[in-house]
């Protein structure tokens, strides 16, 4: 006999601060308050975050940010990222106000010495994983292909919140030729230019997704090396130790020590009041509208109420 009723998988959304962070900075204009204090990235991370709130109504959330200073891939790397223009002090100035941010929606926040937002988030996934939960990745990292799955999403957003691009298992398919799983041996053959990761020497994408699709792993193309002829063979063989090196600077981390309770990430009702305050000394006065508007409709208790209620109602 079919059940009348429906049972709701619950939502966890995880954020990398610092990918927001770093989008709001560079694409918003300069923006300062009336007593000269810039909030640009700021306002970009809050304008993202109030989205996120409103079109994916979590049911639990968490921020995860970088640490300063060098991580344990500079350790194995000295020059990881080192093709990246330094990020002008007025951004990192702004990091505590939109930690405070955060914190007056009595959001968890993640940092750890040493590891990066998305070792924090490949941590988070993995400990989630024996939940029964949608996680929903929001950041424009292409690193965090690699945690996708069937039941973990990953959503770069554009315009705000407004527009977001999901990758699934099937969109990684269909974006990059490869499977999520393959996104670190991918990595370890067309390198990474944004995080200065070399690869193999010559290799692009479509010849790095033609031989995962063959061989499946880094291990699968050398163990059959003698099968792949003329130049290619050629650069692959050359650039074998380049290779792993690579795939392991991409891989992220699953075992970050964290200390972590589910119970903690639950959304709820937030104090409105201090809300209204900081976003009136950050003059955000759109995002003040906005807040008002969105009327709490992220909260868990709230949202389950409403959800139990409609399935009363069908009996």
């Amino acid at each position: 006999m079919q059940m009348p009723y429906t049972i709701r998988m619950k939502k966890f959304v995880l954020i990398d601060g610092n990918a927001l962070i770093h989008r709001g900075f560079h694409a918003i204009p300069p923006l300062y308050t009336k007593d000269g204090e810039m909030t640009n990235a700021v306002y970009g991370f809050t304008t993202v975050f109030l989205g996120v709130l409103s079109e994916e109504a979590p049911d639990y959330i968490a921020v995860t940010f970088d640490k300063k200073g060098p991580t344990h891939r500079h350790e194995k790397f000295e020059n990881y990222k080192g093709t990246r223009v330094k990020a002008p002090d007025e951004l990192y100035a702004q990091i505590p106000r939109i930690k405070e941010v955060v914190r007056a929606f009595q959001i968890p926040i993640f940092e750890k010495s040493g590891f990066e937002a998305d070792d924090l988030i490949a941590t988070l996934t993995k400990i989630l994983q024996e939940e029964d939960l949608k996680i929903v990745i929001v950041t424009g990292d292409k690193d965090a292909l690699q945690l996708v799955s069937e039941n973990v999403v990953m959503a770069s957003p554009r315009k705000g919140y407004r527009e977001v691009d999901y990758y699934t298992p099937e969109v990684v398919m269909e974006k990059l030729g490869i499977t999520p799983e393959q996104v670190v041996d991918y990595k370890g053959l067309c390198g990474d230019a944004s995080d200065n990761l070399p690869g193999v020497a010559g290799v692009g994408p479509k010849t790095a997704a033609g031989l995962l699709q063959k061989y499946g792993t880094l291990e699968g193309i050398y163990e059959n090396i003698a099968e792949i002829s003329g130049r290619v063979g050629e650069k692959i063989a050359l650039g074998e130790k380049d290779a792993f090196f690579s795939r392991d600077l991409a891989q992220l981390v699953y075992d970050v020590p964290v200390e972590f309770n589910l119970g903690d990430c639950v959304t709820h009702e937030v104090d409105k009041e201090a809300i209204a305050q900081l976003f009136e000394e950050l003059e955000f006065g759109s995002l003040t509208r906005k807040f008002n508007f969105l009327r709490g409709r992220w909260d868990h208790e709230k949202r389950e109420k409403e959800f139990q209620e409609s399935q009363l109602s069908l009996f």
